[in-house]
C-alpha cells in the first residue's frame, strides 16, 4: 500500500503533465481543450498557485472572464507574494467594470513582495475608477519613479487632475503623452489636452491644437479615430459631418467583438416595458432633470426599469427615481454580456440610453441588441454614431428633420423642448446684490457655463456688447483659479476694466439659483450651449441669448428659449447677437417685461411643464412601440403625429 508522500508524489508529476498538456494546447490555440488540462491539473494540485495561473489565462484567451479572475484570485490567495498573479486578477477585474475588486487583490499583495511600474499603473487606476483620484496620483508618480517616459500614465496622471478640479495641471500631463507617443495615447490625450486648457482658459494653443484633433478626425485612419473621444468635438469648431465620423468609428471599435443576441421569442402580454439605462441615477444633473417625468408616466400603459451603474449618494435625488419606477436594477460590477442578457431576460421593449459618449457610459451593450426598440435621448447632445440604437429623442429645434443627415439614428421628436424640467426644483428668494458682491445699479449680464466652452471668439463678443452698454457688468462662474486669472487678463486685453468683471463662487443648487435672480440676461455660448444652466436660469427668471448652429449642442438653448415664449432670443447670427443683447442691455424697461413674463408664467410655460412633456413621451414611445409590433422598420418620427398614424413605409 502506497503511503501518503508517494500519493502526493503521484499527484503532483500527473498535475504537472496535465499543466504541461495544456500548454501545448494553449500555444495551438486550442482553449478548450487548454482549459480541460489546467481544471484537472488545479483538481490533482488545488494548492499549487501556477496551475491556477494557467488556468486563468486560457479562461481570458477562452473569452470567460468570471471563471478566468475566480482563478486568477485563488492563485492570489494561495501566493500572497506574486505580483503576476495580482496583476492578472487586477486587470481581470477592471475589464469587468470592478474596480473595487481590483484594488482588493491589489492591496492583498503581501509587503515584501516586488513592485513594478505596471503593479502601480494598475493601483492607479483602480483608485481612480473608485473615485480616489488624490490617492490614485501618488500611485501612479510610484509608477513614474520606475519609467517617467510612460505615456498612458502621464495619459492617466492627467485624469486625475482633471477630476481634482487642477485643469492646468492635467494639460500638462495631457502634453507630455503626446510627446512620448504618436499612436493611440497621442489620440486619447489629444482629445482631453483641448478640454483642459479649454476649462483653464489657456488659449495660446487651442487653435493649433484644434486643428490638430480635426486633422485627427479627417484622417482615413479607423484605428486612430476610434480612440479620440467623441466629447471633445462638442465644444469646439467642429462639423456635424465630423462628429457622426468620429462616433461612427468609435462605436465600431467599441463593438467589434461583439456577438448580437438571438432574436427574441413572442412577446408577452402586458404593458410596454421601458428600460433606462444610465449611470446617473443619483444627484447629478439628468436625474434631476428627469425624475418628474419618470413620477408623472402613465403607469397603466408603462412599466418601468432603472438599469443603474451609478454610485448611490444617498440623496433625495436617488431616493425619488427610484421610487418612481417599478424595478431598479443594479447593474455595478456586471459585464456587459450578462447585464444586455438580463435586459432581455426582463422583456424589455423600449431601452433607452442616457449617457451616450461621456464618462461612465455603457452604452456599447446596446449592439448585443437586448430589446428590440432602443433609443438615445438626453446625455449626449450629438449622434451616438451607434448603428444599433434606432432613434434619437430630440424637437423640432434642436433635431429638424432637415438634419437628418447629422444622425446614424431616425429622428423622433417630441412636441415640446426635448429637455425635461421638474417643477419640485428649488425656487428660494434672491438675497440683495450687495450680498453678492454686485453694484446695484448695473444691468448684470451672467454666463454660468463651464470655462471649457468659452473660447475667445466668445470674449470678443462680450467685450462688445459691454462697450456698446456701459451701465453693465460681467457675471461668471469661479470654476478655478487659473481661468478666473486667464479671463480677467483676457477680457483687459480687450478693454473691459477688471472692475466690471464679478465670479461667483460654485455652491448648492438651491443657493445657486438664489442668486442667479439676481441676473438681467444670461449671455449664452456656442458651439457648445448652455444646457441645464439654460433650463436653470430660465426657471430662475433670467432670458437666455444664444446664436443656434447646425450642431444638436449648439442648439439646445434656443429650444429652451423656444418653449419659454422667447424664439426671438435666439438670434441669427454673431452681430444680431451683439446687437440685441447690447439693446436690451440699455433698454432695462423692456428687460424687465421679459423677466415678468418669466416670473409671472413660470409654471404655466411649455418647458416647465413636466405633466405635458410625460404624455409627449409616453405618446412618441408608444409610437415606436407601435411601428416595431407592426413589423415596420424604424424611421424619423416628425412631432404632431398621432400615435395610431404609422404611416406607410417610403417607396
Amino acid at each position: 500500500m502506497k503511503n501518503s508522500t508517494q500519493t502526493a508524489s503521484s499527484g503532483a508529476r500527473r498535475a504537472e503533465g496535465h499543466r504541461q498538456a495544456g500548454l501545448l494546447a494553449h500555444r495551438a490555440g486550442h482553449w478548450d481543450a487548454a482549459v480541460q488540462e489546467f481544471e484537472r491539473a488545479t483538481a490533482l494540485a488545488p494548492q499549487d498557485a501556477l496551475m491556477w495561473m494557467n488556468l486563468a489565462r486560457s479562461r481570458m484567451a477562452q473569452g470567460q472572464p468570471v471563471p478566468a479572475l475566480a482563478a486568477a484570485r485563488c492563485a492570489c490567495e494561495l501566493d500572497h507574494g506574486s505580483a503576476v498573479a495580482c496583476r492578472m486578477a487586477a486587470e481581470l477585474a477592471l475589464q469587468m467594470a470592478r474596480p473595487a475588486e481590483a484594488l482588493e487583490v491589489l492591496q492583498a499583495l503581501a509587503p515584501d513582495a516586488p513592485r513594478d511600474h505596471d503593479y502601480y499603473n494598475a493601483l492607479g487606476n483602480s483608485l481612480f475608477q473608485v473615485r480616489r483620484p488624490r490617492e490614485a496620483v501618488d500611485a501612479y508618480f510610484l509608477a513614474l519613479a520606475i519609467k517617467v517616459d510612460s505615456a498612458i500614465v502621464h495619459y492617466r496622471l492627467g485624469l486625475c487632475f482633471m477630476d481634482l478640479a487642477m485643469d492646468f495641471e492635467a494639460a500638462q500631463c495631457f502634453r507630455t503623452a503626446i510627446s512620448l507617443d504618436d499612436g493611440a495615447i497621442r489620440a486619447l490625450a489629444l482629445s482631453l489636452v483641448l478640454q483642459t486648457n479649454r476649462q483653464a482658459c489657456a488659449w495660446a494653443q487651442d487653435a493649433e491644437d484644434t486643428r490638430a484633433l480635426l486633422e485627427a478626425v479627417d484622417r482615413d485612419d479607423p484605428e486612430t479615430a476610434r480612440l479620440l473621444l467623441p466629447f471633445a468635438l462638442i465644444s469646439i469648431d467642429s462639423t456635424p459631418q465630423q462628429q457622426r465620423r468620429l462616433n461612427e468609428r468609435r462605436v465600431a471599435g467599441l463593438t467589434s467583438a461583439i456577438v448580437p443576441l438571438p432574436a427574441p421569442g413572442p412577446r408577452q402580454p402586458g404593458r410596454i416595458r421601458v428600460g433606462w439605462l444610465s449611470s446617473d441615477f443619483y444627484h447629478h444633473a439628468t436625474a434631476v432633470l428627469m425624475t418628474e417625468l419618470l413620477e408623472r408616466r402613465d403607469r397603466g400603459r408603462f412599466e418601468t426599469f432603472l438599469y443603474s451603474h451609478s454610485r448611490d449618494d444617498g440623496s433625495e435625488t436617488a431616493r425619488r427615481v427610484r421610487a418612481a419606477c417599478e424595478h431598479y436594477v443594479d447593474v455595478r460590477g456586471i459585464g456587459n454580456g450578462a447585464v444586455a442578457r438580463r435586459i432581455r431576460d426582463d422583456g424589455i421593449d423600449i431601452l433607452i440610453d442616457l449617457k451616450g459618449h461621456t464618462r461612465d457610459s455603457r452604452m456599447e451593450l446596446m449592439a448585443y441588441r437586448p430589446a428590440p426598440v432602443q433609443a438615445a435621448w438626453l446625455g449626449y447632445p450629438a449622434t451616438t454614431g451607434a448603428p444599433f440604437i434606432d432613434y434619437l429623442i430630440g424637437d423640432r429645434v434642436v433635431t429638424p428633420l432637415a438634419h437628418a443627415g447629422h444622425y446614424t439614428e431616425h429622428i423622433a421628436q417630441l412636441e415640446g423642448c426635448y429637455q425635461p424640467n421638474d417643477a419640485a426644483r428649488p425656487l428660494p428668494p434672491c438675497p440683495p446684490r450687495a450680498a453678492l458682491g454686485l453694484p446695484d445699479d448695473a444691468v448684470v449680464l451672467c454666463c454660468f457655463n463651464q470655462t471649457y466652452k468659452l473660447s475667445p471668439r466668445m470674449l470678443d463678443l462680450w467685450a462688445r456688447i459691454l462697450a456698446g452698454a456701459p451701465k453693465t457688468v460681467l457675471w461668471m462662474l469661479a470654476w478655478n483659479p487659473h481661468a478666473k486669472a486667464n479671463l480677467l487678463r483676457e477680457l483687459a486685453a480687450r478693454g473691459v476694466a477688471t472692475e466690471r468683471v464679478f465670479f461667483a463662487a460654485k455652491l448648492e443648487l438651491a443657493d445657486h439659483i438664489a442668486r442667479l435672480r439676481a441676473a438681467d440676461m444670461f449671455l449664452d455660448t456656442w458651439p457648445c450651449n448652455a444646457h441645464t444652466t439654460a433650463s436653470e436660469a430660465l426657471w430662475a427668471g433670467v432670458p437666455v441669448l444664444t446664436v443656434p448652429g447646425e450642431t444638436f449642442a449648439s442648439r439646445v438653448a434656443a429650444s429652451l428659449a423656444s418653449a419659454c415664449g422667447l424664439g426671438e432670443l435666439a438670434c441669427q447670427g454673431e452681430d444680431d447677437y451683439v446687437e440685441l443683447a447690447t439693446a436690451l442691455a440699455n433698454e432695462p424697461d423692456t428687460l424687465r417685461g421679459i423677466k415678468a413674463h418669466l416670473e409671472q408664467h413660470r409654471h404655466a410655460l411649455p418647458l416647465f411643464d413636466a405633466e405635458r412633456l410625460a404624455r409627449d413621451m409616453d405618446a412618441l414611445l408608444l409610437r415606436m412601440h407601435e411601428r416595431h409590433l407592426a413589423g415596420l422598420a424604424p424611421q424619423a418620427l416628425a412631432a404632431g403625429e398621432p400615435a395610431t398614424a404609422l404611416g406607410r413605409e417610403p417607396s
